[in-house]
């Protein structure tokens, strides 16, 4: 009886996947991604300069937590094995052709990134511990008026990302040691659980010196290995370029063809930088930003889904598709088809190298992760006993992960963080009004030559903004165009 209840749920919960990211979701996001590049007039790619230098500016010692240590956070959580597994999956699936919609996917995620770590700045707040937090369901309350609706949304992310997407990022860590070196489950899992218990108990800081240490660790290493298979292929690079475009548009003979092309590679690339999702624009929050205006930490994030899927996920799908697996016979697939490449090009070593990496970019998602979680605990209760039992929850599924494979609840989680997608861009559009201005006023001071600088009184239309935070006395100036002709907010 409880097993076919069971089996009842989970083709439930198969079905409403299927739905929400084979159809609903792709539209959704790939409309927000087009409204919002339009609306800022390709902001991506006239000011991707501008951003890249921002990121780098943002080393820059704060009180608080820097740009440059939220852009590491943000990256640790948006780079998982999907960057490794879920490519090789969608080229297995759509061919070489979902490459070139997973780089499509990602130009346009990039302004919606911009659009809601933008607004997760404006309407943060400091707790009493004087750290800034913020996020979807901050913005949705305060900028839309709509607790309900942020509550809604916390109680998703923290399904999601605080407790299903932990355990199985453990799951995958405890599988790949015990695979390549023989390591028992329960031991590794408790390793685990101790250093993670030890950085998330330190809270948003801990978690960002962490990710500060570990993601360009483990970024530099796998663009690195990928630049050795490269370099060692370099004369088959425009060609495997040329077979990219031709399968994107079905002129040339691939699996999945032009259709399941562009769907395997919108939805890799949807998940894997998670722009619209609104989870990194809940660390985004947490920013002293450099300069101290909302739209420069947009400008950092906008940065972040660059790297993870035009960068990263490319790394993924150069290393694959320049060694030659696809056209050998054989079922291997996902890390398999990964490991079999690189094993193919630099040697049996590759396999100790792809379980070094899933170890970096498990265990650093899975504090990432927790610090997405821990906003949206603090958004529902601002109880410290709330949050240490919250953390010790969050270590229980980490340790149920290690030794156990949890199917059902990974898929769960996948409905959960679909529904938060949604209820996210429904939120950042009917704001968007307000991050337009933003935005838009950012540019003017910069254009001016000016160092750009946010003051709220330039800006009487927001409503729920912390004045501990965003302040400022109107200029003579702004007095004097009171009337509506100071910096105005353009138009939906």
């Amino acid at each position: 009886m409880f097993e076919s209840v069971l089996n009842l749920v989970d083709s439930t919960i198969n079905a409403v996947n299927g739905m929400l990211w084979g159809s609903v979701l792709i539209y959704v996001l790939v409309a927000a991604g087009v409204l919002f590049t339009l609306r800022l007039g390709f902001i991506q790619l006239r000011m991707f300069g501008h951003g890249s230098k921002l990121v780098l500016q943002g080393r820059e010692k704060t009180n608080g937590i820097s740009s440059f240590q939220v852009f590491c956070t943000s990256m640790a959580a948006r780079v998982g094995t999907g960057n490794m597994a879920g490519v090789a999956v969608a080229i297995t699936v759509g061919g070489a052709g979902a490459v070139f919609w997973m780089w499509l996917i990602a130009l346009l995620g990039m302004a919606t990134a911009f659009i809601e770590s933008t607004l997760a700045q404006v309407y943060k707040v400091k707790d009493s511990d004087g750290q800034y937090r913020g996020g979807p369901a901050y913005y949705m309350e305060q900028g839309l008026g709509k607790r309900w609706m942020g509550s809604l949304f916390s109680v998703l992310l923290i399904i999601a990302f605080g407790f299903a997407f932990n355990a199985a990022q453990a799951n995958t860590m405890t599988d790949a040691l015990n695979n390549a070196f023989g390591l028992d489950k329960t031991m590794v899992g408790l390793v685990i659980v101790a250093v993670a218990a030890y950085i998330i108990s330190g809270g948003l800081k801990k978690v960002a010196k962490a990710s500060e240490l570990i993601v360009p660790v483990m970024a530099v290493a796998y663009l690195a290995i990928a630049l050795i298979v490269l370099v060692m292929n370099l004369e088959q690079v425009p060609a495997a370029l040329a077979y990219i475009v031709k399968s994107a548009f079905g002129w040339e003979e691939a699996a999945g063809g032009a259709m399941g092309a562009m769907m395997a590679g919108i939805a890799r690339g949807l998940f894997s930088n998670e722009a619209g999702m609104g989870s990194a624009a809940n660390i985004a929050a947490s920013a002293s930003p450099n300069p101290n205006h909302p739209a420069s930490q947009g400008f950092v994030q906008m940065i972040g889904v660059f790297v993870d899927t035009i960068v990263i996920c490319s790394a993924t799908a150069a290393i694959i598709l320049l060694s030659g697996v696809l056209d050998a016979p054989g079922e291997q697939k996902g890390i398999g088809l990964l490991q079999l490449a690189l094993t193919n090009e630099v040697g049996g070593w590759a396999a100790y190298f792809v379980a070094f990496a899933i170890i970096l970019f498990c265990f650093s998602s899975i504090i990432a992760n927790y610090s997405y979680a821990e906003s949206n605990i603090m958004f529902l209760s601002r109880s410290k006993k709330v949050l240490y039992i919250f953390r010790a929850l969050v270590l229980a599924m980490v340790m149920a992960g290690s030794v156990a494979s949890l199917q059902l609840v990974w898929n769960f989680a996948d409905v959960s963080m679909g529904l938060m997608a949604l209820v996210n861009i429904a939120a950042i559009v009917m704001l968007s009004k307000v991050a337009f201005a933003v935005i838009k006023d950012y540019e003017v001071q910069l254009k001016a030559g000016k160092v750009p600088t946010f003051d709220a009184a330039h800006f009487p239309e927001l409503n729920g903004l912390d004045e501990k935070i965003w302040k400022g006395k109107p200029s003579a100036d702004a007095l004097a165009k009171e009337e509506g002709k100071s910096i105005a907010v353009p138009e939906v």
